[in-house]
């Protein structure tokens, strides 16, 4: 399993983690194929009132897709198979209240998962950041998901600067990304905090609540990844040169923390 579940019967919270320390918790196909499931049983699961989504180890809370993943693409033009838009709760009807709880680095694809949950609890230590452009891809979903919870200059900023910037944790914290700071190794615990109240009210107004509130901006986030994977498809180095970028990484390159 790549995708580990503890469920505390006594408050009606499960964590689940990305398991994959090694790979930095990025997202392969098991991984994704994981948490979809894991959303999905929990919508019918009346145990789970509120959930606290976060990554193994303190090196990350998740890095995107998985480099090594080869999703295979229909030949239409006009399809695109990309396994993280089942990755998140809400693309999986879950309404149960969700709380992110971050170590580490964040990056690209990790925006599928920020990008669907209702409030993110950051270590001081963690950091955010967008390396899409850097590598010659379009930061598409990544910049409409964080489009919904930051300011427009900020999440310019960050989507097209790529690795040579990390936004700091108090930065992010400034500017509303995140709700909360703890120090690290309590990052869980005070995400838990807060998923224990949520799972110690009613349900069915927490779960009605959640929905009143993505429903101010659903609309408007549908009708931006609409144009998502035209933007890609346009935008998009080829593969090879997308690799040859990859390969060219020095480790410990210098970047700049705000």
């Amino acid at each position: 399993m790549t995708v580990r579940v503890e469920r505390e019967k006594d408050s009606g919270v499960a964590v689940v983690t990305l398991d994959r320390e090694p790979r930095h918790n990025a997202i392969d196909l098991r991984t994704a194929a994981e948490l979809a499931a894991t959303w999905r049983e929990f919508r019918h699961d009346p145990d789970v009132r509120a959930v606290v989504l976060t990554g193994a180890g303190t090196a990350a809370f998740c890095t995107g897709i998985d480099r090594s993943t080869e999703v295979a693409q229909p030949a239409s033009p006009y399809s695109v198979d990309d396994p993280l838009l089942t990755v998140g709760p809400k693309a999986n009807d879950l309404w149960k209240p969700v709380v992110a709880a971050v170590n580490g680095m964040a990056c690209g694809g990790a925006f599928y998962l920020l990008g669907e949950a209702e409030f993110i609890v950051s270590s001081t230590t963690a950091t955010f950041f967008d390396p899409h452009t850097t590598y010659g891809m379009v930061s598409a979903y990544e910049a409409v998901y964080m489009a919904q919870r930051m300011p427009f200059g900020e999440v310019a900023r960050m989507s097209l600067m790529g690795t040579a910037e990390r936004l700091s944790a108090r930065r992010a914290h400034e500017i509303g990304l995140v709700s909360e700071l703890a120090e690290p190794g309590e990052v869980v615990e005070a995400a838990l905090r807060s998923a224990r109240t949520l799972a110690g009210f009613p349900t069915e107004g927490v779960q009605g609540t959640v929905r009143a509130l993505w429903s101010a901006k659903r609309a408007a986030l549908a009708q931006a990844l609409d144009q998502a994977p035209a933007l890609i498809a346009l935008g998009n180095l080829p593969a090879e040169r997308q690799a040859e970028l990859f390969a060219s990484r020095r480790p410990g390159t210098e970047f700049r923390l705000r």
